[in-house]
């Protein structure tokens, strides 16, 4: 990020800080996504990160961490979001396949994919922030808890509980996808 564009804005240039969200927003966007599975709520919680970040940019210290300070209104916005939606149902139907041809290398991605963010789905928004930022954007523990605002002990041991729930949940679609097909077997 340019730390001229970031003191521009901060002294409230709006068009520095058009290109600042603008070099950001497919980053958030992609973020917000993987953590509120819900497309619309996501593009919400970036729009309210973003309001966020211009209405407090002056208080921003260090104009070089304004990459982590924006992932952490990010989550925030996030969890706020995720706090406020609406209780829907959703069923979700078990996929069996119509024969046995052997599946072939998309067919088995797709087929991981989903069960991956079926499982992800059943963690709590806290949950899927630290998996997302650890392991979709790479960020360092350190630069985790400045997002999430915990200590770094807590990271680990959310992210650790993440990774055990998820393994827990996918191990149990499993469990379920082969006593459902032995029943229709």
């Amino acid at each position: 990020m340019s730390r001229e564009l970031v003191m521009l804005a901060r002294e409230g240039d709006h068009d520095a800080f058009t290109r600042l969200a603008l070099s950001s927003i497919g980053r958030l966007n992609a973020v917000a996504r993987l953590i509120l599975h819900d497309t619309t709520i996501a593009e919400d919680a970036v729009q309210d990160a973003l309001v966020e970040a211009w209405r407090n940019l002056r208080t921003l210290r260090d104009p070089d961490r304004f990459d982590a300070w924006l992932n952490r209104l990010l989550v925030r916005a996030c969890q706020d979001a995720w706090r406020r939606r609406s209780r829907r149902a959703l069923v979700e139907l078990p996929l069996r396949p119509i024969d046995d041809s052997p599946i072939g290398d998309v067919q088995s991605r797709v087929a991981l994919a989903d069960e991956l963010e079926r499982g992800l789905r059943r963690l709590t928004v806290d949950q899927r922030a630290v998996l997302v930022l650890t392991f979709y954007l790479d960020l360092p523990l350190a630069d985790v808890a400045a997002a999430t605002g915990v200590p770094v002990g807590t990271v680990k041991s959310r992210l650790n509980r993440s990774i055990s729930a998820l393994r827990a949940s996918l191990e149990a679609d499993s469990r379920h996808s082969s006593m459902a097909s032995e029943r229709l077997a």
